[in-house]
């Protein structure tokens, strides 16, 4: 239906991706569509601990977690969800 806006999508995901990697975290991969998935050592419990913040990832296991971009997530929310990574990542 949104079709349009998936070009923006893909551009907020290799954002967010940049920015996770500047935060020294390890991409399984580049996002070639509009889903990062993050490498970490505790999926679930920095799932919960980004909730807490206010950001939705999904665990994937116990070493990564999907994060997702799509029409209700803009620029600023990939700015906001940065600062949430970045806040419970180097307290």
């Amino acid at each position: 239906e949104h079709v349009e806006l998936l070009a923006e999508d893909h551009a907020n995901a290799r954002a967010l991706a940049d920015g996770l990697r500047e935060l020294g975290l390890e991409l399984l991969r580049e996002p070639e569509t509009n889903i990062v998935f993050v490498l970490v050592d505790d999926g679930p419990g920095l799932a919960a601990r980004l909730e807490r913040e206010g950001v939705l990832v999904s665990p994937m296991g116990p070493d990564r977690v999907r994060c997702v971009t799509h029409l209700d997530v803009d620029r600023a929310g990939i700015d906001r969800a940065l600062q949430a990574f970045r806040r419970v990542l180097l307290p």
